[in-house]
């Protein structure tokens, strides 16, 4: 595992952690939750990042998890999937506020990730979604952060449906908070952050920490359980065969 996979640039109060799997769209290989795992074992060990801006490399910000990987090795899903899942919990519940830079495709676990930043923005043409039905998987890690995300009615009608969306229906959902043209979507991350740093540490903190409880230490128990579940669905003969026809296994 190298942390090149996963960037972190520090100019207190703000942060800045990369998907750094470009070739593969950032896709969430085992050896990419590790290095964004470490990452986050650096950023938690200090107290002067009141903002971290949440990205990718490349043109996309996260293809989801590395469906390839799932044909290969036993045991595989689980492992990925419970990684997954606690990366999403840890982003949740870090003390700075979160902001996905979504500039390009965030599909699948990718866009479990938008779902649980505290903010974030895209443009009209990026691609956001869950296809993971579409493909025999159960969306389950995700889910929990749709519904807190959106609501239980469109997330039901989102995870339900599959496919994938424009950057300006995910807006109007309410998965993502911004929705701007794509050339000015480096300015406006820039500008939420700059309006973060100004803010109080303590006070941005504290009223996470708060929101966090009132979301409940339930929507945690439930990602953790949907690792389970997804992993008992993507090791089937459905999911199998329809990964196989697609990625070749």
């Amino acid at each position: 595992m190298s942390n090149d996979l996963a960037q972190l640039a520090i100019d207190a109060p703000v942060a800045r952690l990369t998907l750094n799997r470009a070739d593969k769209r950032n896709a969430l290989s085992l050896d990419l939750l590790g290095a964004l795992h470490t990452r986050l074992d650096e950023l938690e060990a200090r107290d002067d990042v009141s903002a971290l801006v949440l990205g990718g490399a490349g043109p996309s910000f996260c293809a989801g998890m590395d469906l390839k990987a799932v044909l290969k090795e036993p045991g595989a899903p689980l492992k990925l999937l419970s990684s997954i899942a606690e990366l999403t919990i840890r982003l949740r519940s870090y003390p700075a506020v979160v902001i996905g830079r979504i500039q390009g495709a965030a599909i699948g676990g990718g866009c479990g990730l938008v779902a649980c930043c505290d903010i974030a923005a895209t443009h009209p043409d990026a691609k956001l979604g869950y296809p993971e039905v579409d493909l025999g998987v159960c969306p389950a890690v995700v889910a929990p952060w749709l519904v807190s995300s959106i609501g239980s009615g469109r997330a039901r009608r989102v995870l339900l449906s599959g496919g994938v969306m424009s950057g300006l229906e995910a807006y109007e959902l309410g998965l993502v908070s911004s929705c701007v043209p794509k050339e000015d979507l480096d300015a406006h991350i820039e500008e939420r952050a700059a309006l973060l740093a100004k803010a109080g540490p303590r006070a941005l903190s504290e009223t996470k920490r708060l929101l966090n409880e009132i979301e409940g230490e339930r929507i945690r128990e439930l990602v953790r359980k949907g690792a389970h579940i997804s992993a008992d669905v993507v090791a089937g003969e459905e999911a199998q065969a329809r990964l196989a026809k697609v990625y070749g296994g």
